[in-house]
């Protein structure tokens, strides 16, 4: 959705599971091994490229047991799994852009995801 109000193209490369606070932080999740796999094995099915990877809650790190096969791909770095904490961060992963942080008014940088949600979200406030 943040994409759509952003007016912002995501990477189709990459992978996200995991769980959203109403602030914003990336919750745990099960299965967390069995996603990552499921998700290396298509990519491998299709071609590793490199930019394929995916990412998960950084709560979850520690319960990573990857097969030896992801695990030699992320070596190699033909594949990738990226710890988050918050889905802003995850949002940069996907858009190349900053997630943007508000200032003392509470508005974000114009040029930042954060701030063109927020744009769109105006937009649609004063038309109402």
């Amino acid at each position: 959705m943040l994409s759509a109000l952003a007016g912002i193209c995501l990477r189709q490369d990459l992978a996200l599971t995991g769980a959203v606070s109403q602030r914003g932080e990336v919750q745990a999740i099960g299965g967390v091994n069995e996603k990552i796999e499921g998700f290396f094995d298509l990519c491998r099915e299709r071609g590793l490229t490199g930019s394929q990877g995916g990412i998960i809650p950084a709560s979850n790190v520690r319960h990573l047991m990857l097969k030896q096969e992801v695990v030699a791909a992320i070596a190699a770095g033909t594949f990738s799994v990226t710890a988050v904490q918050k889905v802003d961060e995850a949002m940069e992963l996907f858009t190349g852009l900053l997630a943007g942080e508000a200032d003392g008014q509470g508005l974000f940088p114009a040029d930042s995801i954060n701030g063109r949600v927020e744009t769109t979200l105006l937009q649609y406030a004063t038309a109402l």
